[in-house]
């Protein structure tokens, strides 16, 4: 059985919901879908999804090998585009959507050079620090920070993001420093209001209970006087004092490199996320998408790129 019909079939059947839908989708029984997926499985050694008449759950090694297909079979596609659009130019209008903060800082200064390369290319830039419906709104492609956890839409990884809780020193002197996560309680934090993307509050990494010396990531929402939907306040609200922030170490890499901001709760930190381009299901990518997407991808690689951007 052919090995990449099985990963197809796989993403096809994650992506609709049921083994019936992608099998009429692709005009064959059901059972042909089923028979499929037991072949992946059992050639891989896991179970990849529960399956009941109803419905379809991921299992842990389902949802990341679902990220693995979607970037290979992307790549794929994207080598058959190349080879196949030989040497036609990118052309048409590419809608693009960013962070608000982080676009100001590593996606707007980006676009007008990409247009130097592709002059046929015109471009819309939307910065919005909600979550936007990428195919619902006929955006091409978004650039999202964080975990990806709709799996309707193919990303690819661009680079790795860590998140820091920060502080100014003056405010560690006169307030103390929290010594665990729970501490943050007893804080003034500054935090994304509910109408923004940080939806599950503040990650951390903490011992699992039981003394098994394993650990597991967290979720908590605290409080304070002062919240706001726009990153860039929160961020400038952390520089004048008002409070302990969570961060990306991309916004206040600079001011912890010059005493502005320190960083508390360090022992807790997450392990990184990612940063990712972000686009609906499509079976041939615009090549001024997969342009940009590379484009991206070239300038987020070097380290001397996130050193020589204003936020």
């Amino acid at each position: 059985m052919d090995k990449l019909k099985q990963l197809e079939t796989f993403v096809a059947v994650t992506l609709r919901g049921s083994l019936t839908a992608a099998a009429n989708a692709e005009g064959v029984a059901p059972a042909v879908i089923g028979r499929r997926l037991d072949a992946l499985e059992a050639r891989l050694g896991v179970k990849l999804m529960m399956r009941t008449t109803r419905r379809i759950t991921l299992t842990h090694e389902g949802s990341a090998f679902l990220e693995d297909c979607q970037r290979l079979l992307t790549d794929l596609s994207n080598a058959e585009a190349s080879v196949s659009a030989g040497g036609v130019k990118a052309s048409g209008h590419l809608r693009i959507t960013a962070p608000a903060g982080f676009g100001r800082a590593y996606v707007a200064t980006l676009a007008p050079q990409f247009r130097e390369l592709h002059p046929d290319v015109t471009i819309t830039l939307n910065l919005s620090d909600r979550v936007v419906d990428i195919a619902g709104e006929g955006f091409d492609c978004a650039v999202r920070v964080g975990n990806m956890p709709d799996s309707s839409l193919v990303s690819v990884r661009l680079a790795d993001n860590r998140r820091l809780c920060v502080a100014t020193p003056g405010y560690i002197k006169k307030h103390g420093r929290p010594r665990t996560p729970q501490d943050l309680a007893r804080f003034d934090c500054l935090t994304l209001s509910s109408d923004a993307s940080q939806t599950r509050g503040w990650a951390f990494q903490v011992p699992q209970s039981g003394g098994s010396g394993e650990t597991e990531i967290v979720h908590l929402k605290p409080g304070g006087p002062l919240d706001c939907s726009d990153g860039q306040v929160l961020h400038e609200w952390c520089l004048a004092g008002w409070g302990i922030a969570w961060r990306s170490t991309w916004e206040v890499e600079a001011d912890l490199a010059a005493g502005r901001l320190v960083t508390v709760l360090d022992e807790f930190a997450a392990p990184p996320n990612g940063i990712f381009a972000v686009f609906p299901q499509r079976k041939h990518l615009a090549l001024r998408v997969r342009l940009w997407i590379d484009f991206l991808k070239h300038h987020y690689a070097q380290p001397d790129f996130w050193k020589n951007q204003t936020v």
